[in-house]
């Protein structure tokens, strides 16, 4: 069941890490348009696995930032990941132990939590790591090799490679809310408090990290609540 569960992850992995591999790319690029040396910007990337944090700390290291305002930007930009960690720590299959729950969660990332939480029944934690096999190494070699490239690309190619990331999770959502109404449901609700917090007034002054946030756990809490998923074990044992 372990290698099966392990095969899987890597069969749904394979186009994450390929997205993966295009839009860090673009971020190898810009590390060394900043400064930065070809194995910097590849241990960032090895160590932090998140796209919109890690452009963010780019821009302030560029602009000779602090070390405070890069934990603080990051913890606002990444602060959904901590949810999205509690959410599959739920999910996850009770036999086994404790601390796979915490290797898993470093590899958590907005297109791993969708296929996870897309996955029928409880989650195996060598689906994640199959997952991760495909998705870590797509980002890191992405980085490596926009980085060793230089600014050889035109600037057009750059500038479609950036929004690669944006289709891909399109293709992780859409199957899912194709079939499940709550799904569905949530989706639009995302999109609609989406643009609310884009364009009321007072909401549009909330950093996009805590718009986020709040989305998350408005739209998540309500569908919870008036869609709770109902235990079955018979039908979770035969799932697994």
């Amino acid at each position: 069941m372990r290698q099966e569960a392990f095969k899987k992850g890597i069969h749904d992995g394979i186009p994450i890490g390929l997205g993966y591999f295009a839009v860090a790319f673009t971020f190898g690029i810009m590390g060394i348009s900043n400064g930065l040396s070809i194995w910097q910007v590849t241990l960032i990337s090895l160590t932090n696995l998140t796209s919109a944090g890690q452009f963010a700390g780019l821009g302030i290291i560029a602009a000779g930032g602090s070390y405070a305002e890069i934990a603080i930007s990051q913890l606002i930009i990444n602060l959904r990941y901590c949810l999205m960690s509690f959410s599959i720590a739920q999910k996850m299959d009770r036999r086994y132990p404790w601390f796979h729950r915490f290797f898993v969660a470093f590899g958590v990332t907005d297109e791993i939590f969708g296929i996870s939480a897309a996955a029928p029944g409880r989650l195996s934690p060598y689906y994640s790591y199959g997952a991760m096999c495909m998705a870590i190494p797509g980002w890191t070699l992405g980085t490596f090799a926009g980085a060793f490239t230089g600014g050889l690309l035109p600037s057009f190619i750059m500038n479609a490679l950036s929004v690669a990331i944006y289709g891909m999770f399109l293709a992780v959502v859409i199957p899912p809310a194709k079939k499940e109404k709550p799904v569905f449901a949530v989706v639009l609700a995302a999109m609609a408090l989406g643009t609310l917090f884009t364009f009321a007034p007072l909401l549009s002054e909330i950093s996009s990290g805590f718009r986020i946030i709040i989305i998350t756990v408005l739209v998540a809490g309500i569908a919870a609540a008036v869609h709770p998923i109902e235990e079955n074990p018979e039908k979770e044992k035969e799932a697994a």
